[in-house]
């Protein structure tokens, strides 16, 4: 139980990380390389991959949360 705490929060912090270099560095940036007007292609590329880790950190951090739930509701229907 302890591990999944410790995924949960280490990937939470990636994602709160992942988030605020988004807003930091590219705050306007759609991260499609067809946009209505022109985006450089260093800052496409930075909002695609900061986009990559922030579903990867938010899908891992879930996944995290939802064994720490089911292992606190099983515990709870076994000790009765």
């Amino acid at each position: 139980m302890r591990a999944a705490w410790k995924v949960f929060c280490l990937f939470a912090v990636i994602l709160a990380a992942s988030l605020g270099l988004d807003h930091l560095l590219v705050p306007d940036i759609v991260p499609v390389a067809f946009a209505e007007e022109p985006q450089p292609s260093w800052a496409v590329m930075t909002a695609f991959l900061l986009r990559a880790v922030e579903l990867i950190a938010g899908s891992v951090a879930m996944i995290a949360l939802a064994v720490i739930v089911g292992g606190l509701i099983q515990r709870r229907v076994l000790t009765r």
